[in-house]
């Protein structure tokens, strides 16, 4: 098991010169890093790790501590730095701590979480020394097995960090799943929900009554065959096979909170020209009246509002694809992910995004047929679904059961209602008729349908309206 420490430091903390004190009557021998300086890491005479420590970032995107951490930050831009220390293990604890309580001492900052901080006196270091190769690879992986790799996160939001995002990378390339362990009270970043695909990566919940589930479905888990896997209920079949639910899992009631959410994906020419997240900012400006706060690789996101560095990036990294996370401002709570994918057709940008919404604020649906529109004339839209789902302001996903999202609209842009035959993207089975978006020439179509989260039946609308335009 692991145990995070992070320092939140308003100057640039050396690092080097705080790990040199640390092991003062230590090794002899240096530090070193991996990875170009990226992580520093510490093991004890035996090779098993004790403490990394990550490079630290520079954040100038307002409200990620708050986000991610729940605890206030220096102001923008500051400077983040992330310790994991093995639990169990007194004295890597006690490093980490002792880190954490330098870098703020010396810096003015301050540490998280507060009860891990630690005294300001050198650690000692007998045995230690640094980590060799492959001990340092993967330092977010606390076990690994022929199946999975499983990660324990003990902080409020389970967020793809750069550590995070390292081990899903090397989860896939090995052909393991990913499994997520946190404590009770804990909620997972949407973004992570929507990297753990398929089974057997799960996002995995403990729990005083149940021991572990799963926090996405509730299953009740039990650690077996090198993974954690559901519990089979006495006399199931494998046709049927029934897994019990945790009570905490079904402990669920309505606060009126809402989220709207967009995907959308539109195609460019790919030129030099092209400048990448004007189809995001538009929408965003649309449904909230300014653009995103900031963006990044990883989480938090460190990076204010930039379409042309954003584009910039990609652009270093083409033809590989690149992943973005788009976070907004403090007074309304927005997150997105961006996939930007060079293919013969041009440059593809796949946009996930979602807004929350207390339950005294109203949903924007009538600003929605003219974000459909920008993006229609001026981003080269291939297609838009949006739902409304019951589920937090905040964005964070709770291990709890959230309902589902229903479709309000979906939309296709000019090419796409071009390539239908005769006039069959225009005469739907819907009971109302398509709003046109752009010049009659040449328009896209926008497709309102009943969207109400309580009434699931906006699916069923769905489904006819994709099987008519597809011919079925």
């Amino acid at each position: 098991m692991t145990k995070d420490v992070i320092a939140l430091t308003p100057r640039m903390p050396d690092h080097w010169a705080v790990l040199v004190g640390l092991l003062s009557g230590g090794p002899d021998k240096l530090v070193t890093a991996r990875g170009e300086g990226a992580v520093v890491q510490l093991c004890d005479s035996e090779g098993r790790p004790l403490v990394s420590v990550e490079a630290p970032l520079l954040v100038s995107v307002e409200g990620e501590a708050e986000r991610l951490l729940g605890t206030s930050a220096p102001p923008v831009p500051y400077w983040w730095t992330e310790a994991r220390a093995t639990t169990g293990v007194a004295e890597a604890e006690q490093l980490a701590g002792t880190f954490a309580t330098r870098l703020a001492s010396l810096t003015g900052g301050a540490a998280w979480p507060p009860d891990a901080t630690g005294s300001l006196a050198v650690v000692r270091t007998d045995g230690m020394t640094v980590a060799p190769e492959p001990a340092a690879a993967q330092p977010a992986i606390d076990v690994l097995t022929e199946r999975v790799a499983v990660v324990i996160q003990d902080r409020p939001v389970v967020a793809m960090t750069a550590w995070l995002s390292d081990a899903f990378r090397a989860a896939a390339g090995a052909g393991l799943g990913l499994q997520i362990v946190s404590p009770a009270g804990t909620t997972l970043s949407p973004v992570v929900r929507d990297t753990l695909g398929g089974r057997p990566s799960r996002w995995i919940v403990q729990d005083e009554q149940e021991g572990y589930y799963d926090g996405l479905t509730g299953a009740v888990l039990r650690w077996q065959d090198g993974m954690f896997a559901p519990v089979i209920s006495p006399g199931a079949t494998q046709e049927d096979p029934d897994t019990p639910v945790a009570a905490a899992y079904q402990r669920v009631r309505d606060t009126g909170e809402r989220q709207l959410g967009l995907t959308f994906r539109t195609v460019h020419p790919a030129d030099d020209r092209l400048v990448l997240g004007g189809a995001l900012e538009t929408v965003w400006r649309g449904l909230t009246g300014e653009p995103p706060a900031g963006w990044g690789t990883s989480e938090p996101a460190t990076l204010p509002w930039s379409p042309a560095r954003l584009t910039d990036l990609a652009h270093e990294r083409a033809p590989e694809p690149t992943w973005f996370v788009v976070v907004g401002h403090r007074e309304r709570p927005g997150i997105a992910t961006v996939r930007i994918t060079r293919t013969t057709a041009g440059v593809e940008e796949e946009v996930t995004l979602a807004f929350g919404y207390g339950p005294d604020e109203g949903l924007p649906l009538d600003a929605l047929p003219a974000a459909a529109e920008a993006l229609a004339t001026r981003h080269r839209l291939q297609s838009l679904l949006v739902q409304i789902r019951k589920a937090r302001r905040d964005l964070a996903v709770p291990p709890r059961f959230e309902g589902p999202g229903v479709p309000v609209a979906f939309a296709l842009g000019p090419e796409e209602v071009r390539a239908l035959p005769d006039d069959r993207a225009r005469r739907t089975p819907l009971p109302e008729r398509p709003v046109r978006l752009g010049p009659r020439t040449r328009p896209g179509l926008y497709y309102p349908l009943p969207g109400d989260p309580s009434d699931l039946s906006g699916w069923q609308e769905y489904e006819r309206l994709v099987r008519h335009l597809k011919g079925a």
